[in-house]
């Protein structure tokens, strides 16, 4: 018998690389199969077929853990609530003689970008509001906190970080008496975004009765900046009628008054009217896909009004999306509409070559490109694959300043002193492809033309970034510089 069992067991031994090698090939055609007919992106479909082929079981193992966008399909059952909001606003939609007035007649200046923007977006764009820029935690922090201290209803409220520091606690403190006053509070904060403290604030917040959740919570014990898949939408809604969104976190280093050790520099927006509804949205849909909890609109959302005389759209954008690719077609769209002049200011730079050709192309027309970069990154990696690829608009007549310290954190662009488009997003892969972004538009002359008088008074105080700059880099910081440039698609 035991013989027996010793031959039967040294067949096997001989026999399970024949038989295990033909299952793993199966599986890795399955998993190409799946790349090939589900990516889009003919860079990513090529690096997951290549690790799937290379490292059979890793490659695979790794493809299904982290290639397979489960994000889209669960987040587009959530999506009802998208043409409920857009009935609820519907009427304050903006007419065709509000666009002649505010923008152009049809067929002229930025109009076409307006029709390329409601065509990607499937949202109207609305009128009657009113937006005011923010510079910085200093002016916004006090608007922010006065706002909810004065909520009686409802508070909803999402940041990519939101840390455990003077800053975050007096929001926090704020939080927690709205919730004593009985109004409704809900606070989204990122799964990485919520470790850049220590200890977080989340424990902080539930202690203090604030309803708080984490967005795809991660099990790793520290943060990382290079993460994707992060939301990194800044959102506060109070009682469905006052919006606040742009670039800022909630932590310490964003009051530049109080000289933090790591300062930084940013922008954020008041909005009233009804595109704040569309922010609710957004933030409404992430709640739900975080919690589980579908939280009712009549409660949530006003009837909108007209405060101001503002034309504005919400641009929500992530790999979530059906087609991951419309914030490009949207920074196309603006670039290929500019007369004059544009302005961009980011903190994160590594567009691909569609995006380069679009800048090259403006200027090349005549347009005045103006790209703002921080002199001194917080991410030293795409700070080097930034400086890799400048070449590209350098080369072709747009103008690259890089602005002094502190780090300036700001996210902006500004077409023919009439459109400004301002959000969370950055110009780099992470954002326009792999991260859960949301903007907003802007057309009216008045506010673009402060916001690009903003934006030229930071050009003064900037070094201008030359060809000749970069091209003078030493051997091995341009091979530094390279190889960073190599990872930009995930960067």
């Amino acid at each position: 018998m035991q013989s027996l069992f010793e031959a039967a067991w040294s067949l096997w031994l001989l026999a399970w690389p024949h038989l295990l090698g033909p299952i793993i090939v199966a599986i890795d055609c399955v998993a190409t199969a799946h790349a090939i007919l589900t990516k889009r992106d003919t860079r990513a479909t090529i690096g997951w077929v290549g690790l799937i082929w290379l490292s059979p079981i890793f490659g695979t193992v790794a493809y299904a853990l982290l290639g397979v966008n489960r994000i889209r399909s669960r987040a587009s059952q959530l999506r009802s609530g998208q043409a409920e909001t857009i009935r609820h606003i519907r009427h304050t939609e903006a007419t065709n003689a509000r666009k002649t007035e505010a923008i152009a007649p049809p067929a002229t200046g930025l109009r076409p970008l307006e029709l390329l923007m409601g065509r990607v977006t499937n949202r109207p764009l609305t009128d009657g509001n009113h937006v005011q820029h923010l510079d910085g935690g200093d002016e916004a922090y006090p608007e922010m906190l006065s706002a909810i201290d004065s909520a009686s209803s409802t508070i909803c409220l999402a940041s990519y970080i939101f840390d455990n520091d003077p800053t975050g606690l007096e929001f926090s403190l704020a939080l927690a008496r709205a919730v004593n006053r009985g109004v409704d509070v809900r606070v989204l904060v990122d799964g990485i975004g919520s470790r850049y403290s220590f200890p977080s604030i989340i424990s902080v917040l539930r202690a203090k009765g604030v309803r708080t959740e984490r967005f795809l919570p991660t099990s790793v014990p520290i943060y990382f900046p290079y993460s994707n898949l992060r939301n990194h939408r800044k959102i506060l809604v109070v009682d469905g009628r006052v919006g606040f969104t742009g670039g800022l976190n909630i932590r310490n280093s964003c009051r530049l008054s109080q000289q933090p050790r790591h300062p930084v520099r940013d922008m954020h927006f008041l909005l009233r009217g009804p595109v704040v509804a569309q922010l609710l949205e957004v933030f409404l849909e992430d709640w739900a896909f975080a919690s589980g909890e579908t939280l009712s609109l009549d409660r949530w959302m006003c009837d909108p009004s007209h405060v101001g005389t503002m034309l504005a759209r919400g641009v929500r954008y992530g790999p979530d999306d059906d087609d991951i690719g419309k914030i490009k077609l949207v920074l196309n769209g603006a670039l290929s509409t500019a007369k004059r002049s544009v302005r961009i200011m980011t903190p994160y730079f590594i567009p691909d070559d569609s995006v380069c050709q679009a800048l090259d192309s403006a200027a090349l027309r005549g347009v005045k490109v103006d790209i703002i970069l921080p002199e001194r990154n917080n991410l030293a990696l795409v700070s080097w694959a930034s400086t890799a690829m400048l070449w590209q608009v350098l080369g072709r007549g747009c103008n690259v300043w890089m602005s002094s310290p502190p780090f300036d954190h700001s996210k902006i662009m500004i077409i023919d002193r009439t459109w400004v488009f301002f959000g969370s997003g950055n110009w780099d892969e992470r954002s326009l492809r792999l991260n859960f972004e949301f903007n907003v538009e802007v057309y009216d002359r008045t506010f673009a033309s402060t916001m690009d008088d903003f934006v030229e008074k930071r050009i003064a105080s900037s070094k201008r970034r030359t060809l000749a700059d970069v091209d003078g880099r030493s051997l091995l910081v341009r091979l530094r510089d390279g190889v960073a440039r190599l990872f930009s698609p995930y960067l």
